[in-house]
């Protein structure tokens, strides 16, 4: 059976790590969805597409399952993302979400979904994690060693403070 789990790891951080490793014991195969793919360098999205295909990769690469990380743009139209996703992946058989609006479409759309138990979700999410970087707290310990491995290689924690300090709204340069 093959799987679906997608987030926008903004970074990759242990609860997504934990929520792929509980999946990973149910399915025989993974796909991971990374979603917002064209979105980065803003303080909600600092990282690539490419950034983040790297850290989730390396992140499970440890896992006894076959993953295939898979990027996946925006779509604004909530009543065909479902269909957007499925023709961007490998088929997938159950999808995992507990966001209510993903769990809404997928069932919409005749698709399995699992839920799964957060984990830590106190400290183990983006926006935490972002505001650690920023302003110089430990964000270090909350996401696998492979995905700090990666944010140091590319400067990461440095990009989001720059775009943090220089665009309250970190949006896209302008002629003006």
């Amino acid at each position: 059976m093959r799987g679906f789990y997608i987030g926008r790891y903004q970074p990759f951080h242990d609860g997504h790590r934990h929520m792929v490793e509980e999946i990973a014991g149910e399915v025989d195969e993974l796909v991971l969805g990374i979603g917002s793919a064209g979105d980065s360098h803003t303080t909600r999205n600092p990282f690539t597409a490419g950034e983040r295909v790297m850290m989730v990769t390396k992140a499970v690469e440890h896992l006894d399952v076959t993953t295939y990380v898979v990027p996946i743009e925006d779509l604004d139209r909530n009543s065909v993302w479902v269909s957007h996703v499925q023709s961007m992946t490998p088929r997938f058989d159950v999808a995992y979400s507990n966001n209510p609006l993903v769990v809404r479409l997928f069932e919409e759309a005749g698709v399995e979904v699992r839920g799964s138990p957060m984990f830590r979700r106190d400290v183990l999410e983006g926006t935490e994690l972002r505001e650690r970087m920023i302003h110089g707290r430990d964000w270090e310990t909350l996401v696998p060693e492979a995905v700090v491995d990666v944010i140091e290689e590319i400067d990461g924690a440095e990009r989001i403070r720059r775009i943090a300090e220089t665009d309250a709204n970190a949006e896209a340069p302008s002629d003006a």
